[in-house]
């Protein structure tokens, strides 16, 4: 059973900064790429930013700049470092990867449960 748990969401001040993690664990063969998305009251989901596993890095516009993804392998740890933190970056963040639980698996898509980010202005 695979598992992704973030942590790190919380209240924060406009212009603060917040550190998420999320961390895959479970029966786990290889991860690909990894990312978080977030949605707000009444929006859609949308991409924050995705890190494949080559390092690579791409970032919704609205956040460019200002928040930074990374990844250690070792751990099976996303994290996502966000500073100058917006009124408008309040929402429910969630973590994504595309893994396979063992070698004879196709690469799925999972889930975390989400954690909260509300800044206050």
């Amino acid at each position: 059973q695979v598992q992704l748990v973030e942590s790190g969401g919380g209240l924060v001040q406009a212009g603060g900064s917040l550190r998420l993690s999320c961390t895959a664990s479970g029966s786990i063969f290889s991860i690909g790429a990894m990312g978080w998305y977030r949605q707000a009251p009444g929006k859609q989901r949308e991409l924050v930013a995705i890190i494949p596993s080559d390092g690579t890095t791409t970032y919704a516009d609205s956040v460019k700049g200002r928040f930074t993804i990374s990844r250690d392998n070792a751990r099976n740890t996303v994290y996502l470092q966000m500073n100058s933190l917006k009124s408008e970056d309040t929402a429910v963040y969630s973590c994504n990867a595309n893994l396979r639980p063992t070698g004879w698996s196709p690469p799925s898509y999972y889930w975390g449960q989400g954690t909260q980010v509300t800044v206050s202005s």
